[in-house]
């Protein structure tokens, strides 16, 4: 009876150690993976942390070359939208020009509207040819109504001396000059671009190009010359050049 007592007693002693082996087993696979958790996701915090400060790198750099690029001025701005003029030769300007007072003076023409040709010597030896200013003032009528009227004459000089300034020598395509009070009223109530009390009606006003020669060229020798008013209208690819008050649009 003892030795079974005995017995009973080792085999419930070796029982319990074996059960403490088992407990203290699943607790330390407990702690390992709650510490393997714990490091994921550890590390996945560390990744987006880092990555915070990237991004916020990539924007202050971006900022930082936006703040280097330069700012485009209107002339560059208007240069893109009209074709790509080039903004640096649109704005710089020439030097005061010297002009030729003593050669004669011949311009080539063609009227855009009519397509009518001529070439006239309308200046030499210091006076100007009455017939050959009534010859003008016959070519450069209202398309609309035939009237003409009394071109002032320097605004030939006017053209003449920046066809020379520009360096060129052709035929010189006139798109607009006289226009009569009413042929101007009606230009004005379709169009924004003309004025009611345009110069045109004094028949001291030409809108031209040369062909071949970039419109902001044009523009730049007639304003170099200070003797009335430029216009500079590169869309439609010409200039207006009149004897009135120097002002520049």
């Amino acid at each position: 009876m003892r030795s079974f007592v005995l017995s009973l007693a080792a085999l419930l002693a070796f029982a319990g150690t074996g059960f403490a082996q088992t407990n203290t087993g699943g607790s330390t696979a407990s702690k390992v993976k709650t510490a393997a958790t714990t490091e994921k996701t550890s590390t996945s915090t560390t990744k987006k942390t880092t990555a915070a400060p990237t991004k916020s790198a990539n924007v202050n750099r971006a900022a930082a070359q936006q703040k280097k690029a330069p700012t485009a001025t209107p002339q560059q701005l208007r240069a893109t939208r009209y074709g790509g003029f080039a903004p640096a030769a649109m704005a710089a300007p020439l030097p005061a020009p010297d002009l030729d007072l003593a050669s004669p003076r011949s311009i080539s023409l063609v009227n855009f509207n009519t397509k009518e040709e001529m070439t006239v010597t309308y200046w030499s030896n210091g006076a100007y040819h009455r017939s050959a200013l009534d010859q003008l003032n016959r070519f450069l009528r209202d398309s609309r109504d035939s009237g003409t009227t009394e071109m002032d004459p320097l605004l030939f000089d006017v053209l003449w001396h920046t066809a020379r300034i520009a360096g060129y020598g052709g035929q010189i395509e006139v798109l607009s000059a006289f226009r009569s009070p009413e042929s101007n009223a009606w230009l004005a109530s379709v169009s924004r671009g003309v004025a009611r009390d345009s110069q045109h009606i004094n028949g001291n006003a030409m809108d031209i190009r040369f062909p071949g020669v970039p419109v902001f060229r044009i523009r730049q020798a007639a304003r170099a010359l200070d003797m009335g008013g430029v216009g500079f209208y590169p869309r439609s690819g010409f200039v207006h050049i009149d004897t009135g008050p120097v002002r520049y649009w």
